[in-house]
């Protein structure tokens, strides 16, 4: 088994941990932004559905060959999606978990899991048309699920810690990230205790 794919599955496993443990009574409390704790989970989700779909999805080309890279191209594909249009779609996401959240959520790592076992590291077609090997995308997904992890987790105040093998991939990504958008000595800086990043800075 790759890397990129023991760390996607420990990071879907503590996700779905996760999810198990959201009180029954804060799944429609505020989570992120606009969206309630069920639509934030719903959109965490989609780190899972999207892995088992786009493998039926071959790529033509490969366009994509970091995960860095693929995020520095999302930022274009989400601005002409709408601010509006990535919300409802995690509120769908939220609402497709149906009335017990957390046997959907482990039922698509299950899922996911055996999708995996059966494919080596295909040429996918992602959000966008992007062309990019498995193997670079699932640690974009390791990303969100790391990210948005800690977001619920916050939400539903309760305690969390991704693990370290997930973190450290997570934590390495942003930087390579921020290197991509041209952002890559201010974030060294700020992680080595030199200057402080603007507020509001995000490489995503």
């Amino acid at each position: 088994m790759t890397a990129s794919r023991t760390v996607f599955l420990s990071a879907a496993e503590r996700f779905a941990d996760l999810v198990r443990r959201i009180p029954t009574t804060a799944w429609e409390g505020p989570g992120l932004g606009a969206w309630s704790v069920r639509d934030l989970v719903g959109h965490t989700s989609r780190s899972l559905i999207t892995v088992s779909t786009y493998l039926k999805a071959p790529a033509q080309r490969e366009t994509v060959t970091t995960a860095a890279d693929y995020y520095a191209a999302i930022r274009e594909i989400s601005a002409g999606m709408g601010e509006d249009a990535i919300v409802e779609r995690g509120r769908q996401a939220g609402r497709d978990l149906g009335a017990d959240p957390a046997s959907a959520v482990d039922a698509l790592v299950t899922k996911v899991r055996a999708d995996l076992a059966d494919v080596d590291d295909p040429l996918i077609e992602v959000i966008g048309g992007l062309g990019m090997r498995l193997n670079t995308y699932l640690p974009t997904r390791t990303f969100e699920m790391a990210v948005h992890g800690v977001d619920i987790a916050h939400a539903v105040e309760i305690d969390y810690t991704p693990p370290a093998d997930v973190l450290a991939d997570a934590a390495a990504l942003a930087a390579r990230i921020a290197v991509a958008l041209g952002q890559g000595t201010p974030v060294l800086l700020a992680l080595t205790g030199r200057q402080n990043l603007p507020p509001g800075f995000s490489v995503v």
